[in-house]
């Protein structure tokens, strides 16, 4: 554990460039904020790479009800620059990944062992102070704020890691694949030799089915209606791939499994009807674990009959269950040996300019994740504000 150092705040220049949304609905608009002091308790992070993830979308356009104005961005990795006099967990040149839900290590749910229900952390990084923009105090999106170059949070949001993995990679640890690939381990338990549907294959869609393979599923069925998704579902270890804008997905996810449907089944969406779609496609017994971050306007109804003639259980999840000072070194690890393939994942690489474009490409399907590249050399990939393919440098 790093021992606790001085905040060196006098004449620091902490202006810095960021994606601001003023009102819900409102355009991504990159300018320069001001971060607060450095307090005894807090973090000053420089962005190397942040992954721009569906969950930012749905603050910015009202699906998740937010704060504003705000700075988003919740995927992301750094290097720290300054901490305050009380840090204990980090010191200047960590390189750090960071967790949007934050233990405090003492409310009854991270005494529980739930530390991603944790009702004291979220609720301290959205209220201490983190930046002004023209004179008006801004919150951090979804407690990180890592669409800027620079970030200041509170110490409970960053996880120190190995700095020889690529941060550009280590980033996506902080939700693709902790949600993901804490879905499969931590929430539903996935068993060796079990059968797995995913429906939808977005970067933690993606990451569910790399977990699925990891714990040893025997099928892992993926289902989109984007037809680049599913190679890439393919190529992260699916056993098959359904077009569901071509076929009735519950039937496919059936002859994928011995006609009984999937023992353990992935929404990664948050919309209704796939809500539906995953709960019939799990098997009688079986278990529909909803992942997908949905909006407070979407209903599901089940018939009571349904629930009781079937005995299928249907789980509620929040960040796949994680724990960051747990599983994030344990995800870093796999990615550092090429166990988890995060490359894969990366479909574009940006500036902080092309985050709005980021946000088009995401609801046109065009992309798994877009990650913005702050500096090239810092976060370890080919380069800054070029679109890439899916074989960026890996570990």
């Amino acid at each position: 554990m790093s021992a606790p150092g001085p905040s060196r705040t006098a004449g620091v220049d902490r202006r810095v460039r960021a994606a601001v949304v003023h009102d819900v609905g409102g355009p991504l608009v990159v300018e320069d904020i001001e971060l607060a002091p450095t307090g005894p308790h807090d973090v000053r992070i420089r962005m190397a790479a942040s992954g721009v993830c569906h969950s930012d979308l749905s603050v910015q356009n009202g699906s998740i009800p937010f704060l504003f104005p705000t700075v988003l961005g919740h995927e992301g990795a750094g290097v720290v620059m300054e901490v305050g006099e009380a840090v204990t967990r980090a010191a200047p040149g960590d390189h750090v990944v960071l967790t949007w839900m934050p233990a405090c290590r003492r409310c009854f749910w991270c005494l529980s062992g739930q530390a991603m229900l944790c009702e004291v952390g979220l609720a301290e990084s959205l209220s201490s102070p983190y930046a002004t923009v023209g004179g008006t105090p801004l919150v951090r999106g979804l407690g990180t704020a890592t669409f800027g170059e620079q970030t200041l949070v509170p110490e409970g949001e960053v996880v120190r890691i190995d700095p020889s993995v690529p941060l550009e990679l280590a980033a996506l640890v902080g939700c693709a694949l902790a949600t993901g690939v804490g879905a499969v381990w931590r929430t539903a338990k996935v068993t060796p030799g079990s059968t797995v549907a995913v429906i939808g294959c977005g970067g933690v869609g993606l990451s569910v089915i790399q977990g699925a393979r990891l714990a040893g599923a025997s099928a892992v069925v993926a289902v989109d209606r984007v037809a680049a998704k599913l190679d890439m579902a393919r190529a992260m270890g699916a056993t098959a791939a359904v077009d569901a804008s071509a076929e009735d997905a519950v039937a496919a996810v059936r002859a994928h499994t011995a006609g009984r449907g999937a023992d353990f089944s992935f929404e990664v969406v948050g919309r209704a009807d796939t809500i539906r779609t995953a709960f019939a496609a799990a098997r009688r017994g079986g278990t529909a674990v909803l992942v997908g971050a949905g909006s407070p306007a979407e209903q599901v109804s089940f018939s009571a009959f349904e629930l009781f003639v079937d005995a299928k259980t249907l789980v509620g999840c929040v960040y796949g269950s994680s724990d960051g000072d747990r599983d994030f070194p344990v995800l870093v690890e796999l990615v550092r040996s090429g166990a988890i393939d995060a490359a894969g994942l990366v479909t574009r690489r940006i500036g902080l300019d092309d985050v709005g474009e980021a946000f088009r490409a995401m609801e046109a399907g065009e992309v798994a994740r877009s990650v913005i590249v702050y500096d090239g050399e810092l976060a370890g990939s080919p380069g800054a504000g070029v679109e890439s393919g899916v074989n960026g440098k890996g570990s």
